[in-house]
């Protein structure tokens, strides 16, 4: 039986640090609308306090959570234990995205390591924590991260990128509007 939370705890803390894959999940209030779920990786991940957490966006074939976010701010957040104990962690919260058009951007997106590729930054307001049992996750050996998604980033120019996400990321399956990442 799973447990709810109105905080992140020390022990969920150092749980989620120690996990190198994470989940993100969102939807559109649409009734026929997509339901997103990405898998994460990449040390994309930050814990700020308590209550927030922030992630790194980078640049990909699709941009489904900041139209999601922006539309109506529901996100889920997913860690899973594949190694040692057992043990889901889901973050419930309200999130919004932060791009290089905000004032935000400097501190937002300095949070992270400078990575290539870099499209925006979402910041997440914990509304509730869950843990369950994970009885049902599979035991699996994390061998590295892979660096395909870096060096596609590293062989484009920055011009290349922003072109990118203005032909490929700026409207979601069901139609709907990213926000601008670029100036």
């Amino acid at each position: 039986m799973g447990k709810i939370y109105q905080v992140l705890e020390a022990d969920h803390r150092a749980f989620i640090e120690q996990q190198p894959l994470f989940f993100v999940a969102s939807a559109p209030l649409l009734p026929t609308g997509h339901i997103n779920l990405s898998p994460k990786g990449l040390e994309a991940f930050r814990l700020l306090d308590d209550r927030t957490v922030t992630y790194l966006d980078l640049t990909g074939s699709g941009n489904e959570t900041a139209a999601h976010l922006t539309e109506n701010g529901r996100l889920t957040l997913m860690f899973c234990a594949f190694s040692g104990r057992p043990k889901i962690l889901r973050l419930y919260c309200r999130g919004r995205v932060v791009t290089r058009l905000s004032h935000e951007w400097d501190e937002a997106v300095g949070c992270f390591p400078v990575q290539p590729g870099i499209r925006q930054v979402v910041i997440a307001e914990i509304e509730s924590v869950q843990t369950s049992c994970g009885f049902g996750v599979p035991l699996m050996t994390f061998d590295r991260q892979r660096d395909q998604l870096t060096r596609w980033a590293e062989s484009k120019s920055d011009e290349q990128l922003v072109d990118y996400r203005r032909s490929r990321n700026a409207v979601t399956l069901d139609g709907m509007l990213t926000p601008p990442t670029d100036r």
